[in-house]
């Protein structure tokens, strides 16, 4: 009853107009203030509608936060044009989309760098590792969940061969010139200042190797940047075997979020 779904449209580098969802208190405020969490996958043909949570209810809005589902290219939103249009060598699209919905949001005074974090998992944790590296002045707190950053030998990790229709083969020369644009592990620069970053995964993960998290996060501690880690000891690719540990898992992660974006 306190909340309300609205849907806004952002505007992409290339002019798509792309919608994303907004679940908030329904006195929302407009100052740029808002403890604001933008999640998005933008793969597979997999379409994200808006929903309610009692553990995103628990956990963050019934706290006072702002919830955003970001509706990007590679997903299935609106059909299979819409998935087709970021796959293999057009991937940076989804992640342009991602970006043009953050700076929707700080246009309209519903937050701010400073108040918005961003999360995802698996396929939506490679966006995660791409919106660290690209663009980390727009957001304040990035969680990332089971993900893939390594993406020169993604496909030999796995269930990773399996994914190169999406994403294209890093031993082809001309896949590879693609990819290696917006590879997260390889596009890590010395020096650079990142948000902090929770990354998350499992050591029983059979999908997505925890290799791409721990390889991500050896390299960026290296580099004198601020992030976490936590890797589950079991739970597959969903990174908890049980409702206890999921609890646990959740209730870190927007911990996490509060203390940097309030």
């Amino acid at each position: 009853a306190p909340f309300r779904i609205q849907q806004f449209f952002a505007v992409s580098k290339d002019g798509t107009r792309v919608p994303y969802f907004i679940i908030g208190a329904k006195n929302l405020r407009t100052d740029g203030k808002n403890p604001t969490l933008l999640y998005g996958y933008g793969g597979f043909d997999v379409s994200m509608t808006p929903f309610y949570s009692g553990g995103i209810g628990a956990g963050w809005l019934s706290r006072g936060g702002t919830y955003v589902l970001a509706n990007i290219r590679g997903g299935g939103e609106y059909g299979p044009k819409w998935h087709q249009a970021a796959l293999r060598h057009n991937r940076q699209k989804a992640y342009d989309d991602f970006a043009a919905v953050a700076e929707d949001l700080i246009r309209r005074k519903i937050t701010a760098p400073r108040h918005l974090g961003i999360m995802g998992g698996s396929n939506g944790g490679l966006l995660m590792g791409v919106m660290l590296t690209q663009r980390p002045d727009l957001f304040n707190a990035v969680v990332c969940q089971v993900p893939l950053l390594d993406m020169k030998r993604f496909h030999k990790l796995l269930a990773g061969a399996s994914w190169m229709d999406e994403y294209g083969n890093p031993d082809v020369p001309a896949d590879w010139e693609a990819i290696r644009r917006y590879s997260p592990y390889q596009n890590i620069q010395s020096g650079r200042t990142y948000p902090r970053t929770l990354f998350v995964t499992s050591t029983r993960d059979d999908r997505v190797h925890p290799g791409h998290a721990r390889k991500m996060y050896a390299a960026m501690k290296a580099n004198g940047n601020d992030v976490l880690y936590f890797e589950n000891t079991e739970g597959g690719h969903g990174a908890a075997a049980n409702n206890e540990q999921q609890a646990y898992r959740t209730a870190l992660e927007y911990s996490f979020l509060f203390k940097a974006l309030r």
